[in-house]
C-alpha cells in the first residue's frame, strides 16, 4: 500500500517537475546555434559558402555532441526537408515540426516557436523539447532557391548529399529545429 501511494505521489509530481525543466531545456537548446553561426560566418569569409558546407556536416554534430556531454541532454538538429540523412525526425519530432509550420503559416514568428513536454516512449519517461530554427540570410547561400546557389555550392552539395531536400528556403522560413531530450 505504501509503495502504491509513493508511486502515485511521484507520478503526480512529474508534470510539475517537467515544468521546471522548460527553462533548462530552453537554455540548452540555444547553446549550439550561436556557436555554429559564428563558425559558419568565419568559414564563409575564409573559403566561401562551399567551404562552410563542411562546418554543418562535421563541426555542427561535434558541437551538439560536446554540448550533450556537458549538459546531460541529448541534442541534435532535425528537419522535415533534411540534407543530412541523420537529421530525419522521429514521429514526435515530425509532429512538432509540422505544428511549427502550421503555426508559422498562421502568423506566429518562427523565432518564438517551441514545444516541451513529458513523454513516455517504450515505457520510459523523458522530457523532450524542440526550438524552431528560422532560415537566416546567411543560410540562403546553401539552403536558398536552386537558381540562387553558386555552381560551387551546387557541385559540393551534389557530391556530399545526393538525396538533399534542404534547398528552396527563403529568409524566415523554418529550416528545422533543435531537438533535445533528457531521460527521467
Amino acid at each position: 500500500m505504501k509503495k502504491t501511494l509513493l508511486a502515485a505521489a511521484l507520478l503526480a509530481a512529474l508534470p510539475a517537475f517537467a515544468d521546471d525543466l522548460l527553462p533548462e531545456a530552453r537554455k540548452v537548446a540555444t547553446t549550439v546555434p550561436p556557436k555554429l553561426l559564428a563558425v559558419l560566418t568565419a568559414e564563409i569569409g575564409k573559403s566561401g559558402p562551399e567551404g562552410a558546407i563542411g562546418v554543418c556536416r562535421e563541426q555542427a554534430p561535434q558541437m551538439a555532441k560536446a554540448a550533450s556531454e556537458q549538459t546531460g541532454w541529448s541534442i541534435r538538429r532535425v528537419s522535415l526537408n533534411n540534407r543530412n540523412p541523420k537529421a530525419v525526425p522521429d514521429a514526435w519530432e515530425r509532429a512538432i515540426l509540422q505544428d511549427f509550420d502550421r503555426r508559422a503559416a498562421a502568423g506566429e514568428s518562427p523565432a518564438t516557436l517551441e514545444k516541451g513536454e513529458l513523454v513516455t516512449e517504450d515505457g520510459k519517461k523523458s522530457y523532450r523539447y524542440m526550438k524552431a530554427l528560422p532560415t537566416m540570410d546567411l543560410c540562403l547561400q546553401c539552403h536558398g532557391a536552386q537558381a540562387s546557389l553558386s555552381p560551387a555550392v551546387k557541385e559540393k552539395l551534389a557530391a556530399l548529399y545526393p538525396q538533399d531536400k534542404a534547398t528552396g528556403y527563403s529568409a524566415g522560413q523554418i529550416r528545422g529545429a533543435m531537438t533535445i531530450r533528457k531521460p527521467l
